[in-house]
């Protein structure tokens, strides 16, 4: 079979070459139940049959008069069997978050005018149906999950050959260059905009990231997956997945990832930077219940972890001592992963240096990526290859990629992952791609040939005294302390940087008991004026490693973390800064000194 050229191929190609017994694998009650290839094959052939049955179809394969299908469901191995229907019928796919609130939701199936939809999950139905009625072009509603209120999906499907030739004839016609999906990013402020994205466009990236990290063929290979299949950056992996023979086995939720974990035994992972610092909190939150030699031994291991350098040997000593640190300690770690694990990728945003540093030392490498949605996602990757990894680094350019930094430091890509455009949105999409050029919005240098990110264009803030501050430099800094959870940076056209910080409170908590002082509530610690002291010094210690301008003068403890729920992250767990200005206007003031 020739090389992939439409989404659907990685499909084909799976079957011809390494077909899976457990291609796909979900736990349904208390097992884990597989789907083999040929299984997935029939039931996306089916899927998609039935929705010609139903007059989905791509038309003319314009994307205006492609027929959109939306999607609101968690991971599961139904996604990606409709995901792989959907192409092979031409119709455009736009997946949603679960998480995205309703008014959200209903603004997004309006746009895209998308005539059916995919459900599981009783908050997402709930959420459908509170807001039915004020979508007029919506046809039907099914769901993954046997429900009252929607057809069950299974219920569509073609199980008796009905519309094979057809579906063969608008499977031959699909080009390349055709929208596959509009992914609709959250982004930090304003209205979601829809990213179209053709069958050519993933298909290179997935070609240029299997070559370029690489992945290697081998159907031995188990995947855990528990990011939203709708960021792009997971969907993507699971093409290079299925294109590798690695079988996907999906998370149940992301509170039970520690258990699956154990039970599946992965050899990869793919994450977000937000749940590794959680994963690494609690690894030095029980280090740190440990008593006498145990504890001094994990503290000892962990000093040698952060002194790890992976393009310097290091003495002999240093050597040997990592070998005893990585049986008596670090084993206890790969073992919390299911023992097996090879490697981890991340991406989505940045991810602390000594986190990556850390976790490599203990042998568990963690490769970090970069690139946005409008690039399908991968622009650079750190590899596995002898010298292909820098620490602080998002790595090198894909190969079939070209990027350049403009005077401003912007970073722009050029090749054949560059979006299709924004929908119905000429003028942005002008603004964004110029000469071919996508700029990325983000800021960043190249160390040889290994790209370092620095901020975003757009979060970069000027002071009222004229100078121009980073605010993520200093975040991924501070959040290196254990006591500091999440932090927002502020300072826009005032005389000084101040922050808006969520303590960590178990650690808290624990420093707190150390210190004879009574933990109350999470209300009470944030006005004890011994735990603001403590905070003042650790802002004072970091504020050491910037200049003046950059250091952080006053701040304001929170009670509550942010989360998708109540506004504050993106899906992908990234800071809405102008949600949280707007929330916490009245502590921005009182930093300020100004009445609320």
């Amino acid at each position: 079979m020739k090389k992939a050229e439409r989404l659907f191929d990685f499909l084909d190609w799976q079957l011809e070459q390494f077909p899976k017994k457990d291609m796909l694998a979900a736990k349904e009650g208390e097992q884990w139940v597989s789907y083999s290839t040929s299984r997935v094959k029939e039931l996306t052939s089916q899927l998609a049959r039935g929705m010609m049955k139903l007059g989905i179809s791509g038309k003319d394969m314009t994307v205006e008069n492609q027929d959109k299908i939306g999607l609101i469901s968690a991971s599961r191995p139904e996604w990606l069997i409709l995901d792989l229907a959907c192409q092979q019928t031409g119709a455009v796919l736009c997946p949603i978050y679960p998480t995205t609130h309703v008014n959200e939701i209903e603004f997004i199936l309006k746009e895209a005018a998308v005539r059916h939809l995919f459900v599981s999950g009783k908050e997402v139905v709930d959420k459908i149906l509170s807001v039915r009625n004020k979508l007029p072009e919506l046809e039907s509603v099914y769901c993954f999950d046997k429900t009252e209120s929607f057809i069950y999906w299974k219920d569509i499907l073609a199980t008796d050959g009905s519309f094979e030739q057809e579906l063969e004839l608008t499977r031959k016609n699909i080009r390349s260059s055709d929208c596959a999906t509009i992914i609709y990013t959250s982004g930090t402020t304003g209205l979601p905009k829809g990213v179209m994205l053709s069958h050519g466009n993933i298909v290179s990236n997935v070609h240029n990231a299997k070559s370029s990290f690489p992945f290697e063929n081998d159907s031995t290979l188990k995947a855990l997956s528990f990011l939203p299949l709708n960021h792009i950056f997971e969907r993507m992996i699971s093409y290079v997945y299925m294109a590798s023979g690695i079988s996907i086995y999906y998370a149940e939720s992301m509170e039970s990832i520690g258990d699956n974990l154990k039970e599946v035994k992965p050899n990869l992972f793919t994450t977000v930077p937000r749940l590794l610092e959680k994963v690494y909190d609690k690894i030095v939150t029980k280090g740190s219940e440990l008593n006498g030699v145990k504890k001094k031994l994990f503290f000892w291991a962990l000093d040698l972890a952060n002194r790890y350098d992976n393009e310097k040997k290091g003495t002999i000593s240093y050597r040997l001592q990592l070998i005893l640190a990585r049986k008596l300690i670090f084993s206890k770690w790969k073992e919390a992963l299911g023992n097996h694990i090879h490697f981890i990728v991340t991406g989505g945003a940045a991810c602390q240096v000594r986190l990556i540093r850390i976790f490599t030392a203990a042998g568990i490498p963690i490769y970090e990526g970069y690139g946005p949605t409008e690039n399908s996602p991968a622009i650079t990757v750190n590899r596995k290859a002898k010298g292909g990894t820098r620490f602080g680094s998002v790595g090198m350019v894909l190969e079939g990629q070209e990027v350049k930094i403009e005077p401003d430091g912007e970073i722009c890509v050029k090749g054949p992952s560059v979006m299709l455009g924004y929908y119905k949105r000429p003028e942005l999409t002008a603004e964004t791609i110029i000469d071919g050029w996508l700029h990325t919005g983000d800021i960043g240098v190249f160390d040889g040939p290994y790209l370092r990110i620095t901020d975003r264009k757009k979060e970069l803030f000027k002071t009222s005294g004229g100078k121009y501050v980073a605010p993520q430099p200093i975040e991924n800094r501070l959040k290196e302390s254990p006591y500091v959870e999440q932090i927002m940076v502020v300072g826009a056209n005032e005389k000084f940087v101040g922050a808006l910080i969520v303590p960590s409170f178990p650690n808290l908590r624990e420093w707190m008991m150390k210190n004879n002082l009574t933990f109350h509530s999470e209300a009470d610690a944030i006005e004890n004026i011994s735990v603001k002291n403590l905070y003042r010094e650790l802002l004072d210690a970091f504020n050491l490693y910037f200049n003046p301008v950059e250091q952080v003068k006053k701040f304001e403890l929170l009670e509550r973390e942010w989360s998708i729920e109540s506004g504050e992250l993106t899906p992908t767990l990234k800071i809405k800064r102008k949600v949280i200005e707007e929330k916490y206007r009245g502590e921005i003031n009182r930093i300020y000194g100004r009445q609320d």
